[in-house]
């Protein structure tokens, strides 16, 4: 007998072609069966999700959640299942002097995965700056801390952001790639420099050290360091990163995402990958607050909703090494589903610049399932007052 069936739901999984009704059987925390019409009585329990749309577990690709250690930190369960997403990673807000908070305090108490790239600051982000001399990096350390954590971190994350530009130049993320591949892990760098004070052009110093599987979030990033040169065209080597596999991440967060930049970049042909939040505890109320509202923001650019759900779960988990358990339905995989709801509206989304877009849909999160266990999700806050549509 299944333990869960999730009855009646659109299944939207572009990883296996899905796309109709159909019903999810769950048993021991995986998936069992999907197939329409599975009785009722084979299950211990039949949540009935019918109008609604099922796909595999939202992934985001970068938030912050080290709650109550650093002040930007967000209770992961408000922002992940809360919010109908099941796994969330942690984008540097431990270096390798900080990060033992996360085993010990965070992960054995949150019910959201949590997966952790570690910054290549000593003391992450509980500090803003996070560099301040050369001696806040500690490469021997923040290697051993990765190897010491297989299966908790995953990778080793830079920031393109002045002072450490000032201050170290290229020898940063020179560093922090020697870090990720003597650790056998990937690097994801933030573009963009928040402070607008280091030269634009270091993109282009920075994209030829990138790997296949290393991420550059912040792709729509208006700030100087994206990958726009002044006359708006793509530099040539951010393509030829796509072209050898680098991930590209469009993290939205409280400065670094711009409608009118990603724009730019979609005419020229050159798509993102993933999209994510940059979650924060200050962002969360005044930027972005969730995936699906980032989804929502992807609707109203013209992606279509499976494009959509592929870079919110399939293309994330293989970026951060779970595709062997996550980002998929497919039978035998761990048992992480999100059940959301395509509201029909007359919504407006912003960018960091107070641009606007229309959509004419928006993505609203029902519940989070996560290994077969079931978490009612909630809409959260909008500084610019989506409501329900009250049809």
């Amino acid at each position: 007998m299944y333990d869960l069936i999730v009855k009646g739901g659109t299944v939207v999984d572009p990883s296996q072609k899905l796309n109709g009704i159909n019903d999810v059987a769950i048993e021991d925390g995986k998936i069992a069966r999907i197939a329409p019409n599975i009785a009722a009585d084979e299950a211990k329990r039949v949540v009935e999700v019918k109008g609604k749309v099922v796909t595999p577990g939202l992934i985001d690709l970068h938030t912050h959640v080290y709650a109550g250690v650093n002040a930007s930190g967000v209770d992961a369960d408000i922002g992940g299942v809360r919010s109908g997403v099941t796994t969330m990673v942690d984008a540097g807000s431990s270096g390798c002097d900080t990060f033992g908070g996360f085993p010990l305090h965070i992960i054995p108490n949150t019910a959201t995965e949590i997966i952790c790239f570690l910054h290549i600051c000593r003391t992450g982000l509980a500090t803003t700056p996070d560099i301040f001399s050369p001696d806040s990096i500690d490469l021997d350390r923040t290697i051993e801390v990765i190897s010491d954590n297989r299966g908790i971190i995953s990778g080793v994350k830079a920031r393109m952001v002045s002072p450490a530009l000032e201050i170290m130049g290229m020898e940063m993320p020179k560093l922090a790639k020697r870090a990720a591949v003597e650790a056998g892990v990937p690097l994801m760098v933030h573009i963009g420099d928040t402070q607008k004070r280091y030269d634009p052009n270091v993109i282009r110093e920075l994209l030829p050290i990138l790997d296949k599987g290393d991420i550059v979030t912040h792709y729509f990033t208006a700030n100087p360091g994206g990958v726009l040169d002044s006359d708006g065209k793509l530099v040539p080597e951010a393509k030829e990163a796509h072209d050898r596999g680098v991930w590209l991440d469009t993290a939205h967060g409280r400065m670094n995402f711009s409608f009118s930049v990603g724009e730019k970049i979609l005419d020229q042909g050159v798509l993102p990958h993933c999209i994510s939040t940059d979650l924060t505890l200050p962002g969360r109320t005044l930027t972005v607050h969730s995936m699906t509202e980032m989804m929502t923001r992807f609707l109203a650019m013209g992606f279509t909703f499976e494009q959509i759900v592929t870079m919110c779960t399939e293309n994330p988990a293989k970026a951060v090494g779970v595709a062997d358990r996550l980002g998929t339905l497919a039978v035998g995989k761990q048992a992480d589903l999100s059940v959301l709801e395509i509201k029909n509206g007359d919504w407006m989304v912003y960018d960091i610049l107070g641009d606007g877009r229309k959509s004419d849909k928006a993505v609203v999160p029902i519940m989070a399932i996560k290994k077969g266990e079931i978490y009612e999700a909630g809409w959260g806050p909008r500084p610019w007052g989506w409501e329900p549509d009250p049809a």
